[in-house]
Order: C-alpha cells, then sequence, then structure tokens
C-alpha cells in the first residue's frame, strides 16, 4: 500500500476532555493523523481559519449550547474555509435530523455518538478523499 504524501491534519472542536483524548489517541495512534483541538466553541471558527487543516471534526453541542451550528454557518459560508471537508459528530440525532438538507447542501458528513472506531476511520477516509479532489 502506497503511503500518503503527507500526513492529514484534523482539527476537532469539542469541549468534552475525554472524548478529545479519545479522538486524538485514535486519529493519531491508529489513523496516522495529526490532530489539534480546539474546546472553545467561541474560538472555533477563528482556529480553523488559522489552522487550515485538511478535515473538521465537529461536535454540535459546545458549552452547553448548540453552538456547533454557528461554527458550522461560518465554515460553510467563508470562501476560504468552505472547501475544508466537514464531519460532524454529535449525540443530538433529532436536531441532525432538522437539519439533515443545510447538512447535505454544504457536504458535510455526519457521524452520530456513539460510534464504533472503523465507522469513525472510514469517514475521516472517505472526508479526505473528497477534499482532496
Amino acid at each position: 500500500m502506497a503511503s500518503p504524501r503527507s500526513t492529514a491534519h484534523i482539527v476537532v472542536v469539542n469541549d468534552d476532555t475525554d472524548f478529545l483524548s479519545l479522538m486524538t489517541d485514535l486519529l493519531t495512534d491508529i489513523g496516522g493523523y495529526e490532530v489539534k483541538v480546539c474546546r472553545e466553541g467561541n474560538r472555533a471558527y477563528q482556529f480553523v481559519k488559522q489552522q487550515g487543516p485538511d478535515l473538521v471534526i465537529l461536535d454540535i453541542r459546545i458549552d452547553g449550547q448548540e453552538a456547533g451550528w454557528t461554527i458550522l454557518e461560518c465554515l460553510t459560508l467563508d470562501p476560504v474555509t468552505r472547501p475544508i471537508p466537514l464531519i460532524v459528530c454529535s449525540a443530538a440525532i433529532r436536531e441532525l435530523h432538522e437539519h439533515q438538507e443545510y447538512l447535505s447542501k454544504y457536504g458535510v458528513d455526519v457521524l452520530p455518538k456513539p460510534f464504533d472506531l472503523d465507522h469513525l476511520l472510514e469517514k475521516v477516509a472517505a472526508a479526505l478523499a473528497r477534499g482532496r479532489r
């Protein structure tokens, strides 16, 4: 199997420290990706712009609010960040269904919590492949 040109750079936006540790371990140790995390919803959009990642994995519920929708809107409307593939990773299943049309319009993938490792890695690989076209 050919190795990729360079290590993909992933930003994970979530305020749950345990979840961030788990995601970082899974994505770096098993997936071989470079991972940066952002815990503050109000900083997430600028953080993504500064980092210029290959992929963003975003939670919807941050600091007890659904700040992820605002972050998602900023990222999909900004011409600089719009091309970056996004995966919304959330346990808020009803909200995901309610926003399905918006998510589909911008090609945002969804990973409902809880998820298994293989499903996570499949979604990440598919999103990165879409982003490299």
